[in-house]
């Protein structure tokens, strides 16, 4: 019997397909069905097997719903935008740019090659300026409407990468993208209002086709928090400190505040004995991580030497600054009321601060010298020692309480969210211009769209010192719009998961010029029915997606308010590491087909050098391929092969 010959049966229909355009989609009036997984980045020598796996699924449920009568659109791009093009043209001195399109060049043979059902007359590619034209636009819209700003305040910065990170892109005290060890710095920095929309983003996730764990990593997220914002008059200064609490009812055991370290009020409380000692604690906290500061069982602070005033009991309580606040979240300070918290118990016992017992729970004895978990219980508990609010329960004291304190000015109900607007500003070359320019006399004003798009000059190489954007006078170097006078353009770049929150509907007309998304495609197309990509991206690519079909709704260019309407998280493929390391602590990672590894006779890894120079390397263990970690495999040989 005759072998099956993939080269010779495959070509012969693939050319066949190609030259009928057998797989690709019009707007016929035909029941539609549109797939897509989450487009690649193109960087190294091409695909590697996790992409085959991914995209071999879309394939089949293409093929699967053409023979079932539905008009299929799978089309394919590529996510170009972003600091991997960046490092490598450091490191080969070939630009962005042109790695870009040799890589994309390959990404497209390879995948036809492949043979995939793939409407290529809808190619796109986010490093073109035809496409991040409208990313630019979309951002004026936002600038319009307030919801796209500018201002200063502390963000995650990566040292290595050089650039400032959104808080989803922070893992555990590390960058996302290369590992490194992440700080804090205060910069100026472009952002989106995606706080404006939380409400709407938690309310509608139950009604998504998804799955439920990436559902409740959303929810988690956003994680939205009934409770109360409170003013404490400070006992010096015509001025307040604002808390937000979930637990209004226990303030009269509210013996002490706690203020984050960046807490804009601090340098007004300290005195000349504490500002050192504060001043220090301060400066050693903020180079922490969030993850360190949460997870730092050892709880640590300073007296700022200053006292506030309980609006619930009218007593002096001292205000101490602790790396357990973070200023992310309410208003960077919090009653501290170790009765109840165990959090707060432990910092009291620490610094011997006043423990008092507001809530008792069916008559149990309370001891200050040891913390019992019923002291948290906010079902079961009434209130003791809180003057006229005594004996109620935890919604009865809420609610007097807080109508007490809204009658004197001092507080009032609040709606708190963990999610904080997302930081796009990137201090890096490689990604869309900020399409702002700042002048002296008229501020910041948008570039006029008739002027759409900033292009980014392409035949650059960055050196990995700074963006060279901010050393490029030609590009920078503008007018202003409104007065004429000399002006200076934006040399920020935004943050490229823009780019991949709104592709899905440039999809639909890809070579339209004249809107972002065209309307009678946009009617006929109208989200993707099946989307199908990694966990990986739960909280960072869908969330964002999610926000920007919003903003599109709202601006009328589609018309639906969700992206996705079924989501499918494939997994992850792994593969094995292998590194050096210099003196500096840098990691050197080498691909696996680099690399000759021996093993012992049950087969495990225990040994590996480097085939260029016969040395050794390390084994880093099994991780998810990815281009940091430099462990994909390449799936030419199997291709040739089966």
């Amino acid at each position: 019997m005759e072998r099956y010959n993939p080269t010779k049966i495959e070509e012969k229909w693939q050319k066949i397909w190609e030259t009928e355009q057998a797989f690709r989609a019009e707007e016929n009036g035909a029941e539609k069905m549109y797939l897509a997984e989450m487009f690649p980045y193109p960087s190294g020598a091409g695909l590697h097997v996790g992409h085959v796996r991914n995209f071999s699924i879309v394939d089949v449920l293409a093929r699967f719903y053409v023979q079932n009568g539905k008009n299929v659109l799978r089309p394919f791009g590529y996510d170009t935008f972003g600091l991997p093009a960046e490092n490598y043209a450091i490191k080969t001195g070939i630009s962005p740019a042109e790695a870009t399109k040799t890589n994309i060049n390959n990404f497209r043979k390879q995948a036809k090659r492949l043979g995939f059902y793939i409407d290529w007359n809808r190619e796109i590619n986010t490093s073109d300026p035809e496409y991040y034209r409208w990313t630019q636009w979309c951002f004026l819209q936002l600038f319009k409407k307030g919801l796209a700003y500018q201002k200063e305040s502390y963000q995650w910065w990566c040292p290595n990468d050089q650039t400032v990170l959104a808080n989803e892109q922070v893992e555990n005290g590390h960058c996302w993208r290369c590992g490194s060890e992440v700080e804090k710095k205060k910069m100026k920095q472009w952002f989106f209002k995606i706080t404006a929309y939380a409400d709407e983003l938690l309310d509608e996730i139950d009604q998504l086709d998804w799955p439920e764990k990436i559902k409740t990593m959303q929810k988690n997220w956003i994680g939205r928090s009934e409770g109360a914002k409170v003013k404490f008059k400070i006992k010096h200064l015509p001025d307040t400190i604002d808390i937000f609490t979930t637990r209004l009812d226990t303030i009269c055991g509210a013996t002490f505040l706690v203020l984050a370290p960046e807490h804009p009020k601090i340098p007004d409380l300290i005195t000349n004995k504490t500002a050192e000692e504060v001043k220090n604690y301060c400066a050693a906290a903020i180079k922490k991580s969030e993850i360190e500061r949460q997870e730092n069982k050892e709880k640590t602070g300073v007296f700022t030497g200053s006292f506030a005033i309980n609006p619930a009991t009218k007593e002096e309580i001292p205000i101490w600054v602790s790396d357990y606040v973070l200023i992310n979240y309410g208003d960077g300070a919090v009653m501290a009321v170790p009765g109840h918290d165990e959090r707060d118990f432990a910092f009291a016992k620490q610094y011997h601060l006043p423990i008092k017992q507001v809530i008792s729970v069916d008559g149990q004895p309370f001891d200050a010298a040891q913390w019992q978990d019923w002291y948290a219980d906010k079902e079961n508990g009434v209130l003791v020692n809180s003057n006229e609010f005594n004996g109620l329960n935890f919604q009865a004291a809420f609610d007097a309480i807080a109508a007490k304190l809204q009658a004197a000015s001092a507080g009032e109900p609040k709606t708190q969210y963990r999610l904080r607007d997302w930081g796009i500003s990137r201090q890096r070359y490689w990604g869309c211009p900020v399409p702002i320019i700042h002048c002296d006399t008229c501020g910041d004003v948008p570039v006029p769209e008739q002027d759409l798009p900033v292009v980014l000059p392409e035949n650059v190489v960055p050196d990995g010192a700074g963006s060279p954007l901010a050393k490029m006078p030609e590009f920078y170097e503008t007018k202003c719009p409104k007065c004429g006078g000399t002006a200076k353009r934006e040399t920020d770049t935004m943050d490229t998961f823009v780019e991949s929150s709104w592709y899905q509907f440039r999809y639909m007309s890809p070579r339209d010029d004249a809107h972002m998304v065209a309307p009678e495609a946009a009617a006929y197309w109208g989200q993707a029915d099946q989307y199908i990509g990694g966990i990986e991206h739960a909280i960072l690519h869908l969330l964002y997606a999610r926000f920007f079909t919003k903003l599109m709704n709202d601006e009328g260019i589609v018309s639906v308010r969700e992206p996705f309407k079924q989501l499918l998280t494939q997994g992850m493929v792994l593969a094995a590491t292998y590194y050096r390391e210099s003196a500096d602590g840098k990691k050197t990672w080498f691909n696996p087909a680099e690399v000759r590894v021996q093993t012992d006779d049950k087969g495990r890894p225990v040994s590996a050098v480097l085939e260029a120079d016969g040395q050794p390397v390390v084994i880093g263990g099994v991780e998810k391929m990815s281009k940091s970690k430099n462990n994909g495999v390449d799936p030419q040989t199997l291709i040739e092969q089966y």
